[in-house]
């Protein structure tokens, strides 16, 4: 597995202490049971697998490279590198310049772009049409692009798809980045779709069974189908790939859905013909996470600190998991940990951050035992400042050298 060169300071003293020694004792992630940060009156359940993925800590690496190597330079991002507010600021705070926001809105017209200028493309990559406006203004779309290599493979899986006359069906937030960049790949070589949940999937397959007439498609999916999409003609051979950070779960019973749905419509006999496989389309990393998050559910804690920045996809979806168990507190950062009685958090429903009283509710005679972790672009430095600032309401708490014990003991060995 490639080490990558990323700044000390998103490092971490204590989670990566668990980490690594969680690497140690299960190389290849067959465990997803918790790590146990025991601290007497409180307990802090540790997700088998969190934090940077490769895909985020190889575009980290790029960026901060492409600072380095062009100073004095204009250095510009197309939108936020990651969904997260931490490692966005920083690079801001460095020179870096925003062209866009997460959302499309545009902050830098195209225009003040010159050919000596650099421009990083996100990990979530970006569209074929970006990459043209980019090299009719001189400057090379490739050079500094930290597109992640797993949405390259669905990219690559699509295009192959469609090579062989396939429609693309691709599961994910029509106006996220990752999957507006999905969609201008895809639609290039075959006719494209986005579908945002299993209800949206629903409809498709009862417009495809003759259950909802053909001419309300255009409708119902209105925005969400590339250019001469045919109805008619276009849902006889269909395949799915996804948004790397949706559900994998969900991908899953969208993929199977649209299985069953073909072979009710072709027959089963004639089901290799009308429906393509792409479960390999997954992201390891959000499967993992997910599936790590399932393990900490297993238990019996008492709430959930989810970390990361609201707008990051995979770590909303990790919020949901949580939320169908336990109470769930969606933090930035610490500084959201207003004191040992009140928290601000984001509420992923309500879209907006709301605040609650007597949220650590501790109880005299047993620990409070608090599930901890965070999506793919949350730095482990921040976990570790939520745990300290948390543990620091306990005054009768173990020092930290001693709830890390039976973590380094295994380092060591």
């Amino acid at each position: 597995m490639k080490k990558f060169d990323i700044p000390i300071y998103y490092r971490s003293p204590v989670i990566s202490v668990v980490k690594n020694s969680r690497k140690i004792t299960d190389p290849r992630k067959k465990d997803y049971t918790p790590s146990v940060l025991d601290f007497g009156p409180v307990r802090f359940l540790i997700a088998r697998h969190f934090g940077f993925c490769y895909g985020v800590e190889n575009a980290i690496e790029i960026a901060y490279k492409s600072l380095e190597q062009n100073e004095g330079k204009r250095v510009f991002l197309l939108s936020e590198m990651i969904h997260n507010p931490n490692v966005n600021n920083d690079l801001l705070e460095r020179g870096v310049r925003f062209l866009r926001e997460h959302n499309g809105k545009q902050l830098i017209p195209w225009d003040e772009l010159k050919s000596d200028d650099i421009v990083i493309v996100p990990a979530f990559g970006t569209t074929l049409e970006i990459q043209q406006m980019l090299k009719e203004r001189g400057i090379d779309p490739y050079e500094y692009d930290t597109t992640c290599p797993f949405v390259e493979k669905v990219w690559n899986r699509a295009e192959a798809l469609g090579r062989k006359h396939y429609t693309i069906v691709v599961h994910g937030k029509y106006n996220h980045e990752e999957t507006i960049a999905t969609f201008s790949h895809s639609k290039q070589n075959s006719p494209t779709i986005v579908v945002r949940n299993v209800e949206e999937t629903k409809l498709l397959r009862d417009i495809i069974l003759g259950k909802i007439p053909s001419e309300e498609f255009y409708t119902l999916f209105e925005g969400k189908f590339s250019a001469g999409f045919d109805v008619n003609t276009h849902l006889e051979r269909v395949g799915v790939v996804n948004q790397t950070t949706m559900l994998a779960t969900e991908t899953q019973a969208i993929a199977d859905m649209m299985r069953v749905t073909m072979i009710l419509k072709f027959g089963a006999e004639n089901i290799k013909e009308h429906y393509a496989d792409t479960s390999d389309t997954l992201c390891y990393a959000t499967y993992d996470n997910q599936q790590a998050t399932l393990g900490l559910l297993k238990g019996n804690a008492d709430f959930a600190i989810v970390v990361g920045g609201y707008n990051s996809s995979n770590t909303s979806h990790i919020v949901e998991l949580c939320e169908e168990k336990l109470p769930v507190y969606f933090v930035s950062g610490a500084e959201k940990i207003i004191s040992d009685s009140e928290i601000s958090h984001f509420d992923i429903h309500k879209q907006e951050e709301v605040t609650t009283r007597n949220w650590l509710n501790q109880k005299s005679g047993r620990s409070v035992e608090i599930i901890l972790t965070s999506g793919a672009s949350c730095p482990d430095a921040i976990l570790d400042e939520v745990l300290q600032k948390i543990v620091a309401y306990f005054p009768d708490s173990l020092p930290m050298e001693t709830a890390l014990a039976p973590f380094n003991s295994v380092s060591v060995n």
